[in-house]
């Protein structure tokens, strides 16, 4: 079996390991690693562009933008279900 797979990571930090599914088991999962709940996060510095921009481009949002005491969210979901927090921190005091 041929395996595929590709790294991503940030120039220092964590890595993010993606590999193609090798098995049936393995497809099933795919978009409910996390049991339906979020486990991405992005980050943003102008939540408001970074949403429009997404919405114009398809990206499918699961709620509206809300506020919340660490800063604006709203939860999409990528392509293959699993879902992500879109996030502009509150600024630091």
């Amino acid at each position: 079996m041929l395996e595929r797979w590709a790294v991503v990571a940030p120039q220092q930090g964590a890595a993010l390991l993606l590999a193609k599914a090798a098995d049936e088991a393995q497809r099933a999962a795919i978009g409910n690693q996390s049991g339906g709940r979020v486990s991405f996060f992005l980050h943003t510095d102008d939540f408001a562009d970074t949403h429009a921009r997404f919405t114009a481009a398809g990206v499918t949002f699961l709620e509206s933008p809300r506020t919340e005491p660490y800063g604006t969210v709203a939860v999409f979901s990528d392509p293959f279900g699993n879902r992500w927090d879109l996030i502009e921190p509150k600024a630091l005091a």
